[in-house]
């Protein structure tokens, strides 16, 4: 897959781009019952609410073929590839939770300066990709973002390390107002198989699920591969250390996947 001229533009202008089909209910239905098996296991890689709740599941693309197909996929990697000039490698993969009514909060906040503070990534040159594998609604828990606020580089932020289970480096009440002022807020909806790319500046956050209705994401975080982390902290299930690039898969391959496990489950 390729981005076309209106695309590009579209993203170096906004920061970001959602793309409603780019996957089939078919292709995403396998991973989207394995996911809530991975949610169960007992793992260091998932981490839970404060009230139990799944919140997300790192690298599961290292354990479960399915999401390891999903990570190489050519409809994923081509386009970042195709934005940056370069190939790129996996830094983070994540399958995040939004549990219906327990859900909890992602504060507003820069992915890239985690990635900076944290683990030494030299620039703003890794991007998010988010596959949609339940529906999203505008009232559970959706992602907001506000487009254009990526032109404002790395923003000052604080570590807040007790709103949520996991810390995060959030910006405070006034940076938000200000970029709202300036770009407001946009919240990409669909059905599953909806992919969502936005750049590591451009802020986000996702309010609490008090609804019925499940949401779950996954997240890429594919980086150029001259851009690899100088000084990483994670544990490397968190900030990946295998700067090799991916070699896509076949366009087919998460179809074929899908018809397999169906047809295991059948048996």
């Amino acid at each position: 897959m390729k981005l076309n001229d209106t695309q590009v533009q579209q993203f170096k202008s906004d920061g970001w781009l959602f793309m409603p089909d780019a996957f089939s209910m078919e292709e995403v239905e396998a991973l989207r019952q394995e996911a809530e098996g991975i949610y169960a296991a007992n793992r260091p890689e998932i981490w839970r609410e404060k009230n139990g709740a799944p919140r997300t599941a790192f690298a599961a693309h290292t354990y479960n073929e399915g999401f390891g197909i999903l990570g190489r996929h050519p409809r994923l990697v081509k386009p970042v590839e195709q934005l940056f000039g370069e190939q790129v490698y996996m830094h983070q993969y994540k399958i995040n939770a939004k549990a219906k009514f327990d859900g909890d909060v992602w504060q507003w906040h820069q992915d890239y300066g985690t990635w900076l503070r944290d683990d030494g990534m030299p620039e703003p040159r890794a991007m998010n990709i988010a596959v949609f594998l339940d529906e999203v609604f505008t009232y559970n828990g959706p992602l907001m973002l506000i487009p254009k606020s990526q032109h404002h580089g790395n923003l000052p932020a604080g570590h807040d390390l007790g709103t949520t289970s996991y810390p995060l480096w959030t910006l405070d009440h006034a940076t938000v107002e200000k970029l709202c002022a300036e770009g407001g807020i946009v919240v990409p909806v669909g059905k599953p198989g909806g992919v969502l790319m936005f750049h590591g500046n451009l802020v986000h956050g996702s309010a609490g699920n008090i609804t019925p209705y499940s949401r779950k994401i996954v997240y890429l975080t594919l980086n150029a591969v001259s851009n690899y982390i100088r000084k990483p902290t994670h544990p490397e299930w968190i900030a990946h250390q295998d700067f090799t690039p991916i070699m896509p898969c076949a366009d087919d391959a998460l179809l074929q996947y899908s018809r397999k496990h169906r047809r295991q489950a059948a048996a």
